[in-house]
């Protein structure tokens, strides 16, 4: 199966013309002349690229992989069972990073509190602690709103980084 790089229309491998605009397709070298002068070529739709680079086979067999790498410690099922998957590789990275940052808002979200109810006795410490309880819980959205966000993007297929911290890379 082929398609006309002029409309895109869906032609015969043997065909020499495209049906849908008429433009000429050249079968032996995959280019020619079309009915305009302008010079055309066909694809073939075995092994095509998609617009985000990676096979389109390697994203529907890794799909699921793309998905499970932004539900926390499940990051690490398509680390090491899609090794091979640029697809599943480019999502388990932004996964990874967008956990390790869920890791360390916990932490420090356990360890601060701690520190200022230690030293209760100052007035204001409480409220403090209070404000601080709230910034730790509007980090923790949107945690959950950068998770679904990469969910959506790998059950659709996409290559799209996580806004903010999709620029770092920890997996090649």
């Amino acid at each position: 199966m082929a398609f006309c790089s002029k409309c895109g229309a869906q032609i015969g491998e043997e065909a020499q013309f495209c049906p849908s605009c008429g433009a000429a397709v050249g079968a032996a070298s995959g280019a020619g002349t079309g009915a305009n002068g302008q010079q055309t070529e066909y694809r073939s739709a075995v092994g095509q690229q998609n617009v985000n680079g990676f096979d389109p086979a390697d994203v529907a067999q890794n799909k699921a992989m793309g998905i499970l790498s932004y539900l926390g410690i499940l990051v690490l099922i398509s680390l090491f069972a899609a090794k091979n998957s640029k697809y599943a590789r480019f999502h388990a990275n932004q996964g990874l990073i967008l956990f390790l940052l869920e890791v360390c808002i916990g932490i420090v979200s356990w360890i601060v509190p701690s520190i200022f109810l230690g030293i209760w006795y100052v007035g204001g410490i409480y409220y403090l602690v209070k404000a601080l309880n709230v910034i730790f819980k509007l980090l923790d959205l949107g945690c959950l709103a950068l998770s679904i966000f990469g969910i959506v993007n790998a059950a659709q297929g996409k290559k799209q980084e996580l806004p903010v911290i999709g620029k770092f890379r920890l997996v090649k």
